[in-house]
């Protein structure tokens, strides 16, 4: 979907509190320059002054550096294109234009009205997504950060107690799982385990409901056999204050996730492309929420599955000059649908032939893992989006190449 010709061009530097607006006409003359608060009245007097610009409001495209947030759906709303620029884009053509170096916020918006105006026939307005697509995305999200909130705690936990109790990591398999932190709450440090024979790691392991298959003799091994932890009293408390301040903050993780992940089923659940992409093999309810809460809904977004592989990081840069020629990997694209593609796409080679020949294929290339994964992701991102078009579930008996396996003339 491209950008409508318009007679006014719209920039506006977000900040938190205040946004100052640059409005151009289609010859590049300022007509205003204003602020407005980040309030409901400051978003009413941006949509007043915009509605005296013209009477449709197709004729007027705002550029702003964030892709979402109620500024962004308050103009989506109004019915205004709006194009959301990366901040790196617009720092390099303000360091193009701006000779002298000098940056503000006013200046900031006429960048972004200048950058808006002269490079309007390359960018791509964005796509409102509907309430239930948002509710997915919010709780995806909120969720995926959490996991990655849970993963930085545990990470310093292990380096807490690699530095004062490195005993305490072997114990059992998982430091983050439930009976590890049942053990830390009750020895949190090496003196506090001073005492801890084979009888009473028995009776814990009962208590707690140990489901491994490690005797009490065989865990107190490996606890021992690790270096000797902190036993210095003007520590020991400090150690044991950390330890277990570590051990609350990823217990409320781990029960925020679960509440989370029943969320994210719950509105996946109620979305109407919800079938198309729990249909794809080994995607499950989480990942299939993470594709489709990158994804979108609206059919008008990507003109093409390039696009779509593009945005997720899928498809490579090419440069060239002269005889200068290289393939280098897209950084700049939605790392969250990245991650959620590829994680698909390592999953799916396990149940679909198909995905496990185009797979093997790209590694007999010569590819590495990560790239034979994106190679795949790229392929799946083609059948999906017929999928997504036709709004139907994924069949692996209408899918052509699925059935040529062996044809010698694989494609996706």
């Amino acid at each position: 979907m491209s950008l409508p010709e318009c007679d006014f061009y719209v920039g506006i530097d977000w900040a938190a509190e205040t946004h100052a607006v640059c409005v151009q006409n289609a010859t590049g003359r300022i007509t205003a320059e204003f602020t407005i608060e980040h309030t409901a009245d400051g978003f009413a007097t941006l949509l007043a002054r915009l509605g005296r610009l013209a009477d449709d409001p197709m004729q007027v495209t705002v550029a702003i550096e964030r892709p979402d947030g109620r500024l962004v759906d308050a103009l989506l709303e109004a019915g205004y294109p709006v194009v959301p620029v990366s901040p790196n884009a617009i720092k390099t053509w303000r360091d193009g234009e701006v000779l002298s170096g000098a940056k503000s916020d006013a200046g900031d918006a006429a960048v972004i009205a200048e950058y808006l105006r002269l490079r309007s026939h390359r960018l791509r307005p964005a796509t409102p997504f509907t309430a239930q697509t948002k509710a997915v995305r919010t709780v995806v999200r909120t969720r995926d950060d959490i996991v990655a909130m849970r993963t930085a705690a545990t990470n310093q936990l292990t380096a807490l107690l690699d530095a004062h109790w490195p005993g305490a990591t072997k114990v059992f398999a998982d430091i983050e799982s439930p009976i590890a932190l049942e053990f830390l709450t009750r020895y949190p440090t090496a003196k506090h385990a001073a005492g801890l024979g084979e009888k009473r790691m028995a009776a814990f392991c009962v208590k707690h409901g140990y489901s491994g298959r490690r005797p009490a003799a065989e865990l107190l091994t490996r606890l021992r056999a690790a270096p000797a932890g902190t036993t210095d009293p003007d520590l020991v408390e400090a150690v044991r204050d950390a330890v277990l301040a570590l051990v609350a903050v990823l217990r409320t993780l781990g029960a925020v996730r679960k509440d989370l992940d029943r969320s994210v089923t719950a509105h996946l659940g109620e979305h109407p492309d919800a079938a198309i992409f729990t249909s794809l093999p080994r995607s499950g309810q989480i990942n299939a929420a993470q594709v489709l809460a990158e994804w979108g809904d609206s059919r008008q977004a990507y003109d093409s599955p390039d696009a779509v592989a593009a945005l997720a990081g899928l498809t490579p840069v090419t440069k060239a000059s002269g005889k200068y020629h290289a393939v280098h990997f897209r950084w700049a694209c939605n790392k969250r649908f990245r991650k959620a593609m590829t994680t698909f796409a390592d999953n799916s080679r396990h149940q679909s032939p198909w995905a496990a020949e185009v797979y093997r294929r790209a590694i007999q290339r010569g590819h590495d893992h990560p790239h034979a994964v994106r190679v795949l992701a790229r392929a799946w991102v083609r059948v999906i989006y017929r999928c997504w078009l036709d709004r139907q579930p994924y069949d692996p008996a209408r899918h052509g190449n699925a059935n040529k396996i062996n044809s010698g003339q694989l494609a996706a």
